[in-house]
């Protein structure tokens, strides 16, 4: 009798489990069948929106080379666009499938918050990058000054402005401090003055020295004719004056296959013509 009963008490257990492991089939063979179809939906969804975004992106990069963006804005503006449609498939294809997108989107505020602080100093370049491509105080080609530096705008970057000096040195200024320090563009106008001064005997004919000065900086072949070249006195006193010279050159169109053009003749006019008056006034005995 015990042995039957024990017996009569395994088959029962036994019937329990089966049924319980025939529950739990069930209940996972109808999750897999309700899963499958929002897996499939979701596939198609992401296949889908991946050919829109590239799609997308091709035709703004097209707009923007028709509306002559600057480069670096534009590749700016394309990867952003990337990232927010990317970001926005991605989200629609997790709530597709039925995940809680409310925890993610804290988790990834989150992540956001703590990137920001860790790169306090990157994201302030990288706004004073986007302050610099829009506002456009200086472009790729011009010659400026700034941060002690003096040199030809290579490359406007998100994060790093790169400047070509006559060295050949390439220096890399962070755009914060560009974007809220002094730049002085040296090539922002359609013409050039460059400052000379040149020391003069104060006991000298002043009209005779200032006239064949000008006739000087007319004979060099970058100085702009129209309007004739000017000559200041400054330093006057005991030892003598000085004569400030302003030969202007002309500021072209940048040609990125001679990107130091305007550089050249900035520094053909700074030295040669300062070499040139010198010359001619010891030759007419003027100094």
């Amino acid at each position: 009798m015990v042995f039957l009963q024990i017996a009569k008490e395994l088959i029962r257990d036994t019937d329990k489990e089966v049924v319980s492991v025939v529950y739990w089939m069930d209940k996972f063979s109808e999750l897999v069948i309700g899963f499958i179809p929002r897996l499939i939906l979701a596939l198609l969804l992401y296949i889908l929106g991946t050919w829109l975004i590239r799609k997308a992106l091709r035709i703004l990069t097209k707009i923007f080379h028709r509306s002559h963006i600057d480069p670096s804005l534009r590749n700016f503006l394309i990867m952003l666009t990337r990232i927010i449609l990317v970001i926005l498939l991605l989200l629609t294809v997790i709530s597709l499938l039925g995940i809680n997108i409310t925890s993610f989107a804290a988790l990834l505020a989150g992540l956001g918050v703590a990137l920001g602080s860790a790169l306090n100093g990157a994201l302030g370049n990288f706004a004073g990058g986007v302050t610099i491509l829009v506002l456009k105080p200086f472009r790729e080609g011009d010659l400026i000054e700034a941060q002690n530096h003096f040199g030809i705008v290579r490359e406007i970057g998100i994060v790093y402005t790169s400047i070509l000096t006559k060295e050949n040195k390439t220096v890399r200024l962070p755009n914060g401090a560009l974007s809220t320090g002094v730049v002085i563009n040296y090539t922002a106008n359609e013409s050039l003055c460059i400052n000379l001064k040149i020391p003069l005997d104060g006991k000298l004919d002043i009209d005779s020295a200032r006239q064949l000065a000008v006739d000087v900086m007319l004979s060099h072949p970058d100085v702009l004719k129209d309007p004739i070249p000017e000559v200041k006195i400054t330093d006057v006193g005991k030892e003598g004056i000085s004569f400030v010279l302003c030969p202007k050159i002309k500021i072209g169109e940048y040609d990125p296959s001679n990107p130091r053009q305007v550089e050249t003749d900035y520094y053909n006019v700074y030295y040669g013509v300062q070499e040139m008056v010198i010359k001619a006034f010891k030759s007419h005995q003027l100094s």
